[in-house]
């Protein structure tokens, strides 16, 4: 059976993703490994061995184009109005709470929040298939 390990995606700006990751989801570095012409930086929590890979590729003088292909990563938390306050105070931008409804029903609690470099982070509510 296969485990999920990581989740690449390629930063311009190692300080500002790194200072973004640990205010806004408390990810610490778990591994930093340099080469010669680029860095990968894993991020993990204790709660699960699930982490975020980081590549930094030294000299870039532009950001990253994301595209059409991505989606976004998720995150589930115990409170999505604490955690959307707390994203106000810390000025990280979240977008507007929103409740995801069918036939009636909350099927999702949610906000969005941009990194640095773009990459679209879905903050959900724990609960249903999350729960």
């Amino acid at each position: 059976m296969a485990k999920f390990a990581h989740s690449m995606i390629r930063v311009f700006d190692e300080v500002r993703s790194l200072d973004f990751y640990a205010r806004a989801f408390d990810l610490k570095v778990s591994d930093y490994v340099t080469f010669p012409h680029f860095a990968l930086i894993y991020l993990g929590d204790s709660t699960s061995s699930f982490e975020i890979g980081l590549t930094v590729n030294f000299g870039r003088d532009e950001p990253y184009s994301i595209g059409d292909g991505f989606g976004h990563l998720s995150v589930v938390v115990d409170d999505i109005d604490a955690e959307h306050d707390r994203f106000e105070r810390e000025e990280l931008a979240p977008g507007p709470l929103l409740d995801f409804r069918k036939g009636g029903e909350t099927i999702a609690r949610f906000f969005f929040v941009a990194d640095p470099d773009g990459y679209k982070i879905e903050v959900i509510q724990k609960g249903g298939r999350l729960g």
